[in-house]
């Protein structure tokens, strides 16, 4: 749900542009486009999703509702403008244009661009800010890197406009100079221990401008890195983690020829120097999620295996069930590489080799976002792209009491409870569990609670690694319980007045976040004093349904898959028997059709859906 916000952010920088455009035409130059800026009202902080609070280190009741003056977002205010201009319209039209990375040739083409390349108008600098004043201009980037990162742990509402030190920023990163400036300070100043700090990097680089073919040479120049320099600073793991979480945003979001050049040779010498066990685990694993999306591009991902990573990643993988919850996080990642990306000849696959014996229920690998990693047993999930991914159960559940457990291997964002089919999964909006009237979720990193894209603080303290999160759900009381290390919270309820049945456990990650989940196929650490089932129990799953298939051998499989000429366009399973009105399309069957509001090739809403007689038999 931060993604979320960047929809009130665009216009926001509508608004900004327009008044200085309006104050410049009137004459009054830089210092009336200074003063125009000022005149953009200072945002508030009132709710937004997908970022992490505890409320006792904030203003904890401005979640619930709005700010009272003197809050937190007034610091991030403009000095006090002038009378402001007339309007420039009485409503404003909010556009969300998120950039997320491709398999193509999308950065392709960002390495092509000429060197004079056309940026957006430069605009006079506010006040307070001189144009030859370096030093302060720097100062002041690391302070709004951190006024930042400080405010992104209070906002919660998809709504509202985004902070002053965020909006500044993405202006500042629309220059080559600006960007370079915003990239060195985000390695520079974020602090180790915040759990978020990777995640504020990975939201600020990925909404800023693409970075020019001459801003990223500057950048590899700048950084100089090689084996030697991984090895520089081992008491500053800060300055390493930061650097291998902005070379993974990167890699990300530019795909084709300027992801591979920036894999320099230099910086995989780095990469692969920073993953031997005399670095910190957190600089191990943001290095081993930088490998992983260089190999998004084929060319690097053959790179990257030709300097036989995978001997590396075999030792790594034994972490897998470490009692550090760090080294735990790098086992995953590793041994989640051997098995789709980097492959070792002699190595067995995970799935091959993992007893699933015992377990009747586990996370659907066919009812998934797209980017979330799934281990081999379909209990334990991970999320380490830019968009918010959500998985559900292979179980669903009518009637009776039902109990889960989840224990928490990172701290930050999760969305976790439970939802129906109905919930949609928006992961490149933002939107996951709780985020629709058809499911509700815990979220014990900023204390809420969310049903239908609304929040309520809890009592709960903040969760932490290796806390156990209970979950609750009485379909004959219609309600929901959750609790933290066996304490519960009051019931909720609010759920069932759009749903009475056909719930699934699931839940939703923002970057970087990853969780165990307990069905029932071994001893709660918490069970709940009431008599209650478990999915384990009354589930059942066939040999082949528990297989979770590393990716491309999925993909080999697909391509094996005839597909009849007059199939459904949708499942490519039942016959297109349908037609849609009024815009007459007839690519679909009719249970397709009836999930569906506007036909997807048209967008044009449907009005009646016609089976053709001709394919009726």
């Amino acid at each position: 749900m931060i993604i979320a916000v960047w929809i009130a952010f665009q216009a926001s920088r509508s608004l900004v542009r327009g008044l200085l455009l309006t104050a410049e035409a009137l004459g009054g130059g830089a210092d009336a486009a200074a003063a125009a800026a000022a005149a953009v009202p200072a945002v508030t902080t009132d709710r937004m999703g997908n970022s992490c609070v505890c409320r006792e280190d904030s203003d904890a009741e401005g979640n619930a509702g709005p700010r009272e003056p003197g809050g937190q977002a007034e610091r991030y205010a403009p000095p006090p403008p002038p009378p402001p201009p007339p309007p420039l319209s009485s409503s404003l039209h909010y556009h969300h244009h998120h950039h997320h990375h491709s398999s193509g040739g999308g950065g392709g083409s960002a390495e092509a661009e000429p060197r004079n390349r056309s940026r957006e108008p430069v605009r006079p600098p506010r006040r307070g800010r001189g144009p030859h004043e370096p030093r302060r201009k720097k100062q002041n980037v690391d302070g709004l890197v951190l006024d930042t990162l400080a405010v992104i742990r209070t906002l919660v509402d998809n709504d509202q406009e985004p902070p002053y030190s965020m909006i500044t920023l993405h202006e500042m990163a629309e220059t080559d100079e600006g960007w370079l400036e915003v990239v060195q300070s985000l390695i520079r100043v974020i602090p180790l221990e915040d759990p978020l700090g990777p995640a504020v990097i990975t939201l600020l680089l990925d909404e800023c401008p693409l970075p020019t073919k001459d801003a990223l040479q500057k950048l590899t120049e700048m950084l100089n890195l090689s084996a030697s320099v991984a090895k520089q600073d081992a008491s500053n793991p800060a300055k390493h983690r930061n650097t291998t979480a902005v070379l993974g945003c990167l890699a990300e979001k530019l795909a084709g020829p300027a992801s591979i050049g920036l894999l320099s040779p230099g910086t995989l010498e780095y990469l692969l120097e920073s993953l031997s066990a005399q670095s910190h685990p957190t600089v191990m694993l943001f290095s081993l999620i930088a490998l992983e999306k260089f190999a998004q591009t084929s060319e690097n991902k053959l790179t990257v295996s030709a300097s036989r990573i995978s001997d590396q990643l075999v030792m790594l993988e034994s972490w897998a069930n470490h009692t550090d919850y760090l080294k735990r996080q790098v086992g995953f990642c590793a041994q989640w590489s051997l098995d789709n990306l980097f492959l070792k000849d002699s190595r067995q696959f995970t799935y091959e080799k993992v007893n699933l014996s015992h377990i009747n229920a586990m996370l659907n690998s066919n009812d998934v976002s797209e980017y979330l990693k799934i281990s081999p047993d379909g209990l334990e999930a991970r999320c380490d792209a830019s968009s918010f991914e959500s998985v559900r159960c292979t179980f669903c559940v009518d009637s009776g009491v039902w109990y889960y457990e989840v224990t928490v291997v990172t701290s930050g964002v999760m969305q976790i409870g439970w939802a129906t089919k109905d919930s949609k999964f928006l992961n490149h909006e933002g939107y996951g569990i709780g985020d629709d009237e058809y499911s509700c979720a815990y979220d014990g990193c900023r204390q809420l609670i969310w049903y239908n894209a609304r929040s309520k603080p809890h009592t709960h303290p903040c969760w932490k690694e290796g806390d156990t999160i209970g979950f609750l759900l009485d379909l004959t009381k219609k309600v929901m319980i959750f609790y933290l290390n066996g304490n519960q919270l009051p019931p909720e309820k609010q759920v069932f007045s759009s749903a009475t049945s056909g719930f699934f456990a699931a839940a939703s990650f923002m970057s970087y976040q990853q969780c165990e989940f307990n069905f029932g196929a071994k001893s709660f650490k918490y069970p709940p004093a009431v008599k209650y089932s478990t999915f384990n129990e009354y589930a059942s799953l066939s040999p082949e349904e528990k297989i979770i298939l590393p990716r491309h051998r999925r993909l080999a499989l697909l391509k094996q898959v005839s597909i009849r000429d007059n199939c459904c366009t949708l499942c490519c399973d039942q016959m297109a028997d349908t037609e849609l009105k009024p815009c007459g399309h007839s690519d679909l069957c009719m249970e397709c059709a009836l999930q569906l509001d506007t036909c997807p090739l048209c967008r044009q809403e449907i009005k009646t859906r016609v089976r053709l007689i001709s394919h009726i038999s």
